[in-house]
Formats: C-alpha cells, structure tokens, sequence
C-alpha cells in the first residue's frame, strides 16, 4: 500500500488532537479528574522541591566504592620494626574478614540489630523516633542505621537538623544499592569515631585497653560498642557508671538475639570496664630529633595534609624506611645530654624554662604549651605558688607537689642570689622526683649542641641528636646550626696539599707566619693555638696529630686557597672564601656537612648523601620515594641458587682522589693514637678523628670513627659566647662521643680502614719523615717508627748516608738496662717470622 502523503499525514494529525482535546475537556467537567490531576501535579512538584532542596547537590555515592580514608604515617627502623607515627588521628584500616564476629554482633546489638535485613531506613525506628521527638523538648533522638552513620560520616556533616536527616537517609538508599553490606560494614568499623582522638575499632582497641580487636575479651568488644552513642563521656572515669549500664544494657540484648549464652552475658557484665590510660603503646614513639628531621623531610616532598598531596604526611597513610638505629640513638642522646650536664654543672641555676598565668586555668594552660622533657626522671612544673620555705608545683596532668628551698640550693646565675627567691608564680622549671610528692629543682644547661652518627659507606644515618631535648626546642643543632668548624677543617686543607705533590711526610717549619693585608691593616700574624710557640720543621703528619696552626696556614699559604675551597665545597662542608683564616676553620658548616665528608674520607673520596630516609611506600606498598628506586633482585632469596651474590654498584661520583682520601684518614687515626684525641685510644679498635676548638672558644668539636661508623658532635651557645678558656674540643667533644661509641657497638671490633689499589706502606721515621731500613713498627703508638701511606713515587728516596738510615730514638738514661728486643733486626728476620711474604 502507498504510503501516506503529507498532506494526508498532516490532517490526520489535526483530527487526533482535536479529539484528544474534546475528550480532555470532557473529563475536565468532572471534579474527580481534577483531584487526581491536582494530586499528580503536587506529587511532580514534591518530588522537584525534594530534589531542590535535598538531593540535588548530594555527594556521589561512587566515590565510597574506592574510599580511601586519611591514615597516618608510619615509620620504620632499620630492621623493619614501627618506631614512630605522624597521626593527628588515630586509624588503622582493616578487611571486614579481620574482624571478629562477635565483635560485628555487639555493633549490631548497640547500633543497627535489623542491618541485614532492611534497605538502609530503619522505618519502625524513624516512627518512634518522631513520636519520641514529638513529645520531648531536649536535644532530637534519631534513628539512624548502621548506612546512614557511613553516610554522615563520610559524604555529610555532622550538622543537627532534620534537612541532614533526610539527606542522610537519601544517601542511605544509594549506598544500599551500590555497596554490599559486608562493605557498609567496613567503612562503618574502620571509620566510626569512638573518642580519645581514634576513629575504627582497631584504633579505639588500642587507646582505650592497648589491645589489638582479635586479643580483645567480650565485655571489652560490647564497650566499644556503646561509644557511637557518646565517646567523649562514656570513655571518661566520672560516667563510669553510665558506661556500665549502657554496656550492660548491649549485653542483654545480645543474649536475647541469641549471639551469646546467659553464662557469657553473666560473666561480661561481672568484669570492670578496664580502661587504660592513653593506651597505642603498639607504636613506640621514639627518636626525638631524628624523627622530627625525618617530618621535616617528608612534608617538603609530599606535603602536609590531604589538601597538599595524595601521599601527604597526615593522611597518605605512607610506610616510611629509616635507618634509625634505636641503640645508637638512645647512646646519642644520653651522651651528648651528659656531655652538656658535666659542662654546665656548677654554674647555678639559668632560669626557668618558660612563663604561664597562674591562675584556676593554669593545668590547662601548662598541657598547651606542649613543653616536656624527656631525660631520666625529669619533669616540667609551674610554680603555682611560694609560702615560707616551700613552693607549690603543678604538673600537666593536673597533679601537684611541693619543692622545699632546701631542694632548690642553687645560685640564679643572672643575679648571684638564690634560685628559690627568684623563683616566681608561673615560672616553668625543670625538677625531679625525690618521693612523697617532694622535688628538687633541676637545670636545663643552657649551652646546647648537636651529634649525629653516619654510615661511611652508604651516607645512612643512624643517630641524631639535636639539643637537650626536641621538646624544649626544636630546633636542630646537627642539620640546622651553621658553626664554625675550628681545626676539623684541617684534613681538607691536608689532603688538597697531597693532591698538590706533598706527602705526609712532607717536613713543614712550625714558626712564625705572617701575611701583608695593604696599608690599612698592615700584617696578620697566625699563632698556634693557646699561643703555644713554634716547634720547628716536623712532617705534615705531626702538624695535623698535633693541630698547629702555623703548620696549615703555610701548608694553606704553599698550595693556595682556591684549590682548598675548592676541596671543601666538592665534600660538601659549604662555600667558603679563599682566606688563610679560612684553613683555620673560619667559614660555617653544620654537624651533618661535617661527617658527611669525614665519612667520605672513610669511603675513599666517592660522593655520599646523607639519608634519614630509605624509600618511602604508599598505602599498597607502592615505593613512590626514592624516585628511582629499584628493588634488589635476589637479595630476599630463601636459598643459594649458586649464582654470584647481588653486588650494590658504587654510587656518587669521585669527588677526592681515593689515596688522598686513604692517606688522610690514615693520618687522622694518628690524631687519636698520639695528637690530640688520644683519650679516645683505649676504645682498642682502629680509630681517626679530629678535635676542633674556635676562637673564643665559641665551640668545641670532634669529628671521627670507625670504618662502620662516622660521628660528630660540636658544644656551643645558641647565641655564641665565650664557652671559658679550658674548653677545648678533646676535654669536652672526644669524651662524648667516646662515651656514644662505648654504648652505641656492644662488640666492636678491630676492622681496619681499608686501603685503596696503588697505595704503598712504607717505614719512615715519624719526626724526620725518612725512609727507614732494617726496623719494624712496635706497638707503642710513640714508637719513632710507623708506617705512612704513599702514592706510587712519591715515597722517600733510597739513601746511604747513615744519619738518613738510622731511625731517630728517644735518648737512653745511662743507667737504664739495654733490652735485646731493641737490637737491630734484619728485614729477613722480621719476614721469617711471619712465615715469609704472602
């Protein structure tokens, strides 16, 4: 049949509507037609507000099928174990098959009994709910299911009005359609809050009973049960009994719902609640300085908050690798804590730490300022008040105790008068327990310095201590502190003349030394230091045993200072000016900068970072830190496959020839068997070091170690001042890192410095610097001879003369018994009895 033409198509079109009209105006004439119209229209227009007014600018519900929620940072030692976290919340995520079914059924019993059943609105509870509301005047009761809490608390606010009730419940529907009820679970339990700063059961487990949820008893599952309701009063001790009944309450009606026996729901509401104080001892916070550097660092390279960064610090929920040594550091800071003690000791009282208002508010006002001290049995106190020959203290935590003026004996070194009459209300002092609620005032040495411990073959450090305490200042002595090096820049302007055509044994006159500065200045004359006079021509090698200044400048006058600044920038100890001063220490550099280059010393001249971090991993393990990190195949492999071992390939560039480095640091192990470390020589393992004093004296250094660890330590005013004329780097900085060593290695032992390829061992006698023949180094580390390291060639030359033969020796009392050990030995008879050359 022919289609229709549009003509047609059009007048049929006319008449269908035409008849559509008169049947609507037909309908029209009668009133139940225009009700349900009318009813049709409100209920499009109802459900238009609806969504105008609720629903149109609801968050996606998408975005809780791949919910990440903000973690905190974890940090690891060097073995692997948790040592410290950056949380300002606690949280730990967990899969809903980890947690304990019964611990799913007190939450059910608590929160939501028909969750599995309903579809996210709990219809008979929202009637009683409004019936409840209708007829109390107090705060609006609810009835939210478990769905809607994980609405309110991950997509909505906390907001208190019916529109968030509605929108809540919107949402609830949604969820309910998009995610399965194992998964509304887990957000639920891992995202709840339940007080004392914890949101999920597993953080709540460990702030309120230390305990992870699979250790957990009943009677301790159903109390975290009941914190939805109210965790900022059911957790606290004077609603005890509130607690109680409401747990009480949980356990009944799980015995009803049949998830427990009698027996059990008898045996739970017998046990006390349990709490513990602060709880989450899972993590040891530990480290102080270290782990506040290691902060420091994260936040410059992923940021801050969520805001910042997905990887951010306080909400990537990052898994952080450290080579924090927790022996190392605990030896770190005792020793540099006693170091400034045995300094400041006799020096009376410096004044109290910090200032507060003393008034009714004045526990708070303490715990605010965030002041602690973590050393021995110390604590900060306020005066709260002084009568008589007593003073009332108070502490952070609200408690109180007396210090008698007995117990406070010292001077007020700013006035010369007693520490107890200087004392005033709110002062905040340092004072350590003596029993019955009794203290004694205690000083927070007021000179201050920084330690820190690296490895000389990877840079990764493993101690740093920056100050007395991170919580009385936090700011870094080891990495933030630019000093003065003093005489522990000697070395570099040592190994620039070996890298110049001077050895050590290169004979250099310890005299007078002076430098024309132009008319206006006339000339710098340089001394030793103390003043001590010239000792005449000696090696290269005494000069930096004994730390003589004259010795370097004409070493540093001889080779020229750019090539000196140059060696001190390509370590990385900082940019100095081409000075002669400055080859006596008189540039600035920080703790770290200086053993990072004696550790390159120790690793033959080739380029190390110092590294407080050695990757970082996201949430799922991802490294994303280093950027170019590669794992090592084979090294987590359970047995030998008889190929070669994985082999790490050197990493840094040479920035120092590897015999200049070895010839240095052999050298410095001088420095400590008869110069002026030599306190450090009874530790009994091979050793280099240099002490450092600068002018003044304003600091006090020592910098050295062994081949597995390199240390630094400096003493000094914030502000700098004379630290008194005794003060010198090998009585006050040698003792503390010998003190550090000591504890830090239980079994150290005797691992020599390695030597690099071409170096040659070579018999010379000490003072003179010649070539000797026939004997043999002793034990004696003053024996006359020793052995010096040289570059090929550049050893000294074969001789006849016998004065040149002869090594020099101590001159013999006439009376004193010749020992036959002491005659002359042939090379062939000292070879013999080593079983000949090897």
């Amino acid at each position: 049949m022919a289609a229709d033409s549009p003509q047609d198509f059009r007048l049929r079109l006319r008449r269908d509507g035409n008849a559509l009209i008169a049947w609507f105006r037909d309908k029209w004439t009668r009133r139940w037609f225009r009700w349900l119209l009318a009813l049709i229209l409100a209920g499009f227009l109802g459900l238009f507000l609806i969504w105008a007014i609720f629903a149109r600018d609801l968050p996606s519900v998408d975005q809780l099928r791949d919910y990440e929620p903000p973690l905190p940072t974890m940090v690891r030692d060097g073995e692997g174990r948790p040592v410290h976290s950056y949380a300002r919340e606690r949280r730990v995520q967990l899969d809903y098959d980890e947690f304990p079914p019964l611990l799913i059924r007190a939450f059910l019993a608590a929160e939501d009994k028909t969750f599995f059943e309903h579809g996210g609105i709990d219809y008979p509870g929202i009637a009683s709910a409004i019936l409840t509301n209708l007829t109390n005047s107090g705060r609006p009761v609810g009835a939210s299911t478990i769905t809607q809490q994980v609405a309110k608390n991950l997509l909505l606010t906390n907001e208190l009005s019916y529109r968030r009730k509605i929108r809540e419940a919107i949402l609830a529907m949604r969820i309910e359609s998009a995610l399965s009820k194992e998964r509304i679970l887990e957000l639920y339990l891992n995202e709840i809050p339940l007080g004392r700063r914890s949101f999920g059961v597993q953080a709540a487990a460990r702030a309120y009973f230390d305990k992870d949820i699979d250790q957990l008893a009943l009677h301790e599952m159903v109390f975290l049960a009941i914190l939805p309701k109210a965790p900022e009063k059911y957790g606290r001790a004077r609603f005890e009994q509130d607690a109680l009944g409401r747990r009480n309450f949980v356990l009944s009606s799980m015995e009803k719902n049949g998830w427990i026996t009698t027996a059990q729901r008898d045996a739970a509401r017998a046990m006390p609640l349990g709490l513990t104080g602060s709880g989450n001892r899972a993590v040891e916070q530990v480290g102080g300085y270290y782990m506040e550097e290691v902060r420091r660092q994260l936040i410059a390279e992923f940021g801050e908050t969520a805001e910042d960064s997905p990887y951010s610090v306080y909400a990537g929920g990052l898994w952080v690798r450290t080579p924090y040594n927790a022996q190392m550091q605990a030896a770190a800071a005792k020793a540099l804590r006693r170091g400034l003690i045995r300094y400041d000791a006799g020096k009376g009282w410096s004044g109290p730490v910090a200032k507060i208002e003393a008034d009714d508010q004045w526990a708070s006002r303490l715990a605010s300022t965030f002041i602690s001290i973590d050393y021995d049995d110390w604590r900060i106190a306020a005066v709260l008040s002084k009568s008589g020959n007593e003073a009332r203290l108070g502490f952070s935590d609200g408690s109180t105790g007396i210090l008698p003026s007995s117990a406070a004996g010292m001077i007020y070194r700013k006035t010369g008068g007693s520490a107890f009459s200087a004392m005033r209300p709110g002062d905040m002092i340092a004072v350590k327990a003596t029993g019955n609620d009794r203290y004694a005032l205690r000083n927070i040495p007021e000179v201050s310095g920084g330690f820190l411990a690296e490895s000389p073959v990877s840079g990764r450090i493993f101690a740093m201590q920056g100050g007395f305490d991170v919580h009385l200042s936090p700011f870094n002595r080891a990495t933030q502190a630019e000093r003065q090096p003093g005489s522990t820049i000697k070395p570099f302007v040592y190994a620039t003349a070996l890298d110049n055509g001077m050895t050590p044994a290169t004979l250099i006159v310890d005299g007078p030394f002076c430098v024309y500065q132009g008319a206006r200045f006339g000339n710098k004359c340089f001394r030793n230091f103390g003043g001590a006079a010239g000792a005449g021509q000696h090696t290269m090698r005494w000069g930096l045993e004994q730390s003589r200044n004259l010795m370097t400048v004409k070493t540093a006058s001889q080779v020229g200072m750019e090539p000196i600044v140059e060696t001190i920038r390509n370590m990385g100890i900082g940019e100095h000016e081409p000075y002669l001063s400055t080859a006596l220490g008189a540039g600035s550099t920080t703790v770290e900068k200086l053993v990072n280059a004696y550790a390159m010393l120790v690793n033959h001249g080739r380029q190390l970072k110092p590294r407080l971090i050695d990757y970082v991993q996201d949430r799922r393990g991802k490294v994303i830190f280093p950027r170019n990190w590669k794992a090592c195949d084979g090294c987590n492999m359970k047995d030998w496959d008889g190929r070669p071992m994985p082999r790490f390939a050197p990493t840094g560039k040479q920035v120092m020839d590897p015999m200049t480095a070895y010839q240095t640091v052999h050298m410095l192990e001088g420095v400590v068997q008869r110069g002026t470390a030599t306190r450090l020589r009874d530790i009994g393992v091979p050793m280099f070091g240099k002490t450092g004093t600068t002018s003044g004296p304003k600091d006090v250094w020592f910098v050295g170690g062994t081949p597995e660890v390199v240390a630094g330590v400096y003493l000094g005013f914030d502000q700098p001042r004379n630290m008194g004329g005794y003060a010198q780097g090998g009585s006050l900085a040698a003792p503390i890192f010998k003190q550090f060593y000591e504890e830090a290695v239980s079994d150290p032992q005797p691992i020599p410095f390695a030597a690099p390829k071409g170096i040659r061992m070579v018999r010379i006698d000490r003072r003179t610097g010649r070539r000797v023949y026939g004997s043999w180094p002793g034990s004696d580390p003053k024996s006359s001879i020793i052995w010096e390291a040289f570059k090929p060639e550049s050893e000294p030359r074969r001789t006849i003369r016998e004065e040149e033969i002869r090594p020099t020796r101590p001159a013999r009392r006439q009376d004193a018994p010749v020992r036959q050990e002491n005659r002359r030995r042939s090379d062939s008879d000292f070879l013999e009895d080593r079983g000949g050359i090897i």
